[in-house]
């Protein structure tokens, strides 16, 4: 596979491609040009990778990145969001990252009680926090029992998005849990050959990858300049 390729999100089944930079630097509360096609962006990348295959559409993904420092919660939440949007499915934005962060915190989604069950956080849109699977906190080892248990809970929504830590051998046992995986790469800072030595990791693990993101890609027009457009 050319290097290139790896920079783009990919339906497989239908043959077509498009580059789809999500995460660009827009203020909050801010609407304009960039706002928008940021969203047409998140749409696009849905319909590519859900919905456009042969087969049938992709029901449960996960999102990682190569980059610690990559932040992946807030596009996790549009792709969710997005899909829930169509008001046709039940989706799960499903916390299947390991490490100490936890997916609410980190979205600044309070939990409505004490009880760490599946809880709705928008119409036809669910979050699951780590806990439903993986009972310990941040755990060093993910068993085929936790793997399944999370195998169980994809099975309870229409579509399920599930947020992970970077790319690691735990992340490729989450992968392998679900339909595939998602890189997320970050603009300007993600060498290509890393991102080629990755893919070719989870293709030994065996782990379907379903395309890249680029992310935290900033547009080359300023911001000030976009009310003049």
């Amino acid at each position: 596979m050319n290097i290139r390729r790896t920079l783009l999100l990919e339906a497989a089944a239908a043959g077509d491609e498009a580059r789809l930079p999500v995460g660009g630097h827009i203020e909050s509360g801010e609407v304009c040009p960039a706002a928008s096609l940021h969203n047409e962006q998140v749409r696009a990348l849905v319909q590519q990778l859900f919905f456009r295959h042969a087969s049938g559409p992709l029901r449960h993904v996960a999102f990682a990145p190569i980059e610690a420092s990559t932040a992946t919660a807030r596009l996790c939440l549009e792709v969710a969001t997005t899909l829930a949007e169509e008001d046709r499915y039940d989706i799960g934005l499903i916390d299947a990252n390991s490490g100490p962060e936890r997916l609410q915190t980190e979205l600044q989604i309070a939990c409505p009680n004490l009880v760490l069950t599946t809880w709705p956080i928008q119409p036809r849109l669910w979050m699951v926090p780590r806990q439903t699977w993986l009972p310990d906190a941040c755990a060093q080892r993910i068993t085929g029992q936790n793997l399944s248990r999370l195998r169980e809970l994809t099975t309870e929504f229409d579509f399920s998005i599930l947020w992970c830590a970077p790319v690691s051998w735990l992340t490729a046992g989450i992968g392998q849990s679900c339909d595939g995986l998602v890189l997320v790469l970050t603009a300007n800072k993600t060498r290509r050959l890393v991102a080629a030595q990755v893919k070719d990791q989870l293709g030994k693990a065996q782990v379907a990858l379903l395309g890249t993101v680029l992310a935290e890609r900033r547009f080359p027009v300023p911001q000030g300049l976009y009310r003049n457009l």
